[in-house]
């Protein structure tokens, strides 16, 4: 079986939904309110699944095309950090409801997608995780109209990191890339100061470390379940 068949196999083991099986048993943030299928990605540069310690948020806790998103305390009172995934599936299933290209299709199609809505206190908002344009790097990922094809879908690539894939770690590749040998993923920089406000988390093109084509901490995450 090949490398990369293999981290296909973990994905469907390990991820339902678009969430880690970990999930179940790790701490992790979102408000009760926003019920068991609430989702909280952390970066593992900064936590665990038994610790996550920081999670995606939307700032101010404002509800509105462009807010950006970053990283802030776990808190289980925190309606900020509440997203659910609207549509579980793969990438193949995002372009039957024509939120991808068939490009994207060719290439991850049978890797699991995910979209991140917007759900303070369990009320959904319509608005999802994505980006304001064509993907570049640099650019902050924000809240979006979820029926934006491409911009508000997320691949959990395990494909590209299979040595992290077995402990629910794995690159967030953004569903608009046209750059499939150094895609566009979810980056938060090295060393930031977690007393202060962390910025927020922005795409840049996928790294490989060596010949072994390690994926760095920095573009690594993992989707918890459930409140607290």
């Amino acid at each position: 079986m090949s490398i990369k068949r293999k981290a296909r196999t973990v994905a469907a083991a390990l991820i339902v939904g678009g969430v880690s099986a970990f999930s179940t048993q790790a701490a992790s943030a979102a408000t009760p309110a926003c019920g068991p299928t609430c989702l909280s990605v952390f970066s593992s540069e900064l936590g665990t699944y038994a610790t996550p310690n920081f999670v995606e948020h939307v700032f101010g806790g404002r509800a509105r095309v462009g807010t950006p998103t970053g990283l802030t305390t776990a808190s289980s009172s925190d309606p900020s950090e509440d997203f659910i995934n609207p549509h579980p599936g793969t990438v193949a299933d995002y372009y039957a409801l024509g939120l991808v290209s068939a490009a994207v299709d060719r290439q991850f199609g049978t890797l699991t997608a995910s979209q991140l809505e917007y759900t303070p206190d369990g009320i959904p908002s319509g608005l999802c995780v994505g980006i304001a344009t064509e993907p570049y790097p640099g650019e902050a990922v924000s809240l979006q109209s979820c029926t934006i094809p491409g911009r508000t879908v997320w691949i959990i690539d395990t494909a590209d990191s299979p040595a992290t894939a077995s402990a629910g770690l794995f690159p967030i590749v953004s569903g608009a890339t046209r750059d499939f040998a150094h895609p566009f993923t979810m980056t938060y920089p090295r060393h930031v100061d977690t007393a202060a406000m962390l910025p927020p988390i922005r795409l840049f093109h996928m790294e490989f470390r060596g010949p072994e084509r390690t994926v760095p901490e920095t573009q690594l995450w993992g989707v918890a379940k459930g409140p607290q």
